[in-house]
């Protein structure tokens, strides 16, 4: 009896811990562009590079996308006003595990280039 006592308890340790994720960690940059333009070009940035954008608000500046091909990866974006400009937060997920924040510069490099503020 003691023995599958342990091994229950050892299985449902082995599935709380396959089941945790570290949380999500944003990257975020300041573009001298009014938050409006910024999402409209984020969003549209995401359709360009193969995303389907699931959800996106204007008035919220929130938007998420996915990319259609194995491992999902999701995209989540935040746009705000920040001074006379916008402040952008992305992050992202490959199937259920948040991405490292530096892999999302070269998007949001991207992005500078779309609003043509890049130095």
């Amino acid at each position: 009896m003691k023995i599958r006592h342990w091994l229950l308890i050892g299985l449902l340790g082995g599935l709380v811990g396959c089941a945790t994720t570290k949380p999500l960690e944003p990257r975020e940059l300041v573009y001298a562009t009014p938050p409006e333009e910024t999402f409209r070009d984020a969003v549209e940035l995401m359709v360009e590079q193969g995303y389907v954008v699931r959800h996106a608000d204007l008035s919220l500046g929130r938007a998420e996308a996915s990319l259609a091909r194995w491992p999902e990866y999701r995209l989540q974006l935040q746009v705000s006003e920040e001074g006379s400009g916008s402040r952008v937060r992305v992050s992202a997920l490959r199937g259920s595990q948040p991405l490292p924040p530096q892999l999302l510069d070269p998007w949001l490099v991207a992005l500078q280039h779309k609003l043509g503020v890049a130095p």
